[in-house]
């Protein structure tokens, strides 16, 4: 199945495995699972590292999706139209992307992010 991780559920991965679900957890280390991190998710890593608010390096992020057979999800022009179609549940631009891509994409995403729910059409994994 393919699945595609929230931000936090990389990070969580990397740096808070006990933070994991037990689902999340199992479904990371699945290997007949295709997990996808979106290019928006490496966007939001970056700028929050550069600002402090992040720890997490880009080396750490290379080495973490070929550790965990990540492959990252490019974001099209679909997936930014898609943003049209989103009511404002959430306030989080990096997130309202992820979600958009994952309705785009009709994959699954997994996070922690119980706003994600309020998204119709959209399945949320934790």
């Amino acid at each position: 199945m393919r699945l595609l991780l929230d931000t936090a559920t990389l990070i969580y991965a990397v740096q808070f495995p006990e933070r994991l679900s037990r689902r999340a957890s199992s479904l990371l280390q699945d290997l007949d699972n295709v997990l996808e991190l979106s290019a928006i998710s490496v966007t939001e890593i970056a700028i929050k590292a550069a600002s402090g608010k992040l720890a997490f390096a880009a080396a750490t992020l290379r080495k973490s999706t070929q550790d965990l057979g990540i492959r990252i999800l490019p974001y099209s022009g679909d997936h930014a139209l898609r943003l049209f179609e989103l009511p404002v549940h959430h306030r989080d631009l990096f997130d309202r992307q992820i979600i958009a891509q994952a309705l785009s994409e009709q994959i699954p995403a997994v996070t922690p992010d119980e706003t994600f729910r309020l998204y119709k059409g959209l399945r949320v994994i934790w």
